[in-house]
């Protein structure tokens, strides 16, 4: 990977970003020790912050369910209508990206609820409804398996798992260490934490000093190591037929990205969008097709 920051626009320019900015620069000169911890706090917070999105949950159409989870919550999303008799279609797990919420992926949820699956909305630890405060990519693959597991042991023939960006990352790395699901559908998914965690440094005005302590404190307290979330280590453990969707415009993660975990993954499949960005072809009327038809053609594996 390169060593250069992303070409990322996820944290734009306000007065809260360049008073972060200054406190954590600050700190870093001042107290290096506390400078990595605030870091740190500062790197695992979704931003914008979940309470902005707490009125766009899906919608009555879905019932709610929170489930405990570490020291936070999973918010679990069903479609209502599919309550009685729906018991036996097959299950299709929806994750969002990060800083983001279950009601993203309602589109693609009624495309594949029109096809006669059963469409599963997972809200993450720190965002929306769920509680805590804090997260990160190892809590979210954390979060995939333990629900996945959870769906499968309550009789849920799992058919797949359809994830976004960050979301998507998590996705790849979980599904290498053996995820119960049929398939799975990569939606504008980055390549590589370790280069994020570059980025974040160069938007905050981080010394590498400081970024690879943060990196440190991540891969100890999680007990994993960042690059084992990278194609290169993790796509050629997946063994499910694999969906890579992407925008050649995005502006939040590079393209290159999906090309990387397309070389990575076996037989994986790669479209190609264009002027839709990173969060529009969540409700593009030709992704959602493209994302569904290879739902309900792809073969078992499992």
């Amino acid at each position: 990977m390169t060593s250069t920051p992303a070409p990322s626009n996820y944290y734009g320019a306000s007065r809260l970003m360049r008073a972060m900015r200054f406190g954590l620069g600050a700190s870093q000169r001042l107290w290096p020790a506390l400078g990595v911890r605030a870091a740190y706090r500062v790197f695992g917070t979704p931003l914008p912050p979940k309470w902005l999105y707490r009125g766009q949950h899906p919608g009555a159409d879905w019932r709610h369910e929170a489930w405990s989870f570490e020291a936070a919550s999973v918010g679990i999303y069903h479609l209502a209508a599919q309550d009685s008799g729906a018991e036996s279609a097959p299950v299709v797990l929806l994750v969002h990206g990060w800083g983001g919420h279950a009601g993203q992926m309602l589109p693609l949820a009624q495309a594949i609820a029109a096809a006669g699956l059963r469409p599963v909305l997972l809200e993450l630890p720190a965002h929306g409804r769920s509680e805590g405060m804090a997260t990160n990519g190892a809590q979210f693959a954390r979060a995939i398996d333990y629900v996945t597991a959870r769906l499968a042991a309550d009789g849920r023939a799992l058919r797949a798992v359809v994830a976004h960006s960050l979301g998507a990352n998590a996705l790849a790395y979980a599904a290498g260490r053996g995820l119960p699901a049929d398939c799975i559908v990569l939606l504008a998914p980055p390549a590589s934490p370790r280069e994020y965690t570059r980025y974040f440094a160069h938007a905050f005005g981080l010394s590498e000093q400081t970024r690879a302590a943060m990196q440190r404190m991540f891969e100890a307290r999680e007990g994993v190591l960042m690059p084992q979330f990278e194609p290169a280590l993790a796509g050629p453990r997946i063994a499910q037929p694999t969906l890579i969707v992407h925008d050649r415009d995005d502006r939040v993660n590079r393209f290159a990205d999906a090309e990387a975990y397309r070389d990575a993954i076996a037989r994986a499949q790669l479209v190609a969008t264009q002027g839709w960005g990173h969060r529009r072809i969540l409700k593009e009327q030709a992704v959602l097709a493209q994302v569904t038809q290879f739902l309900v053609q792809s073969p078992s594996v499992m």
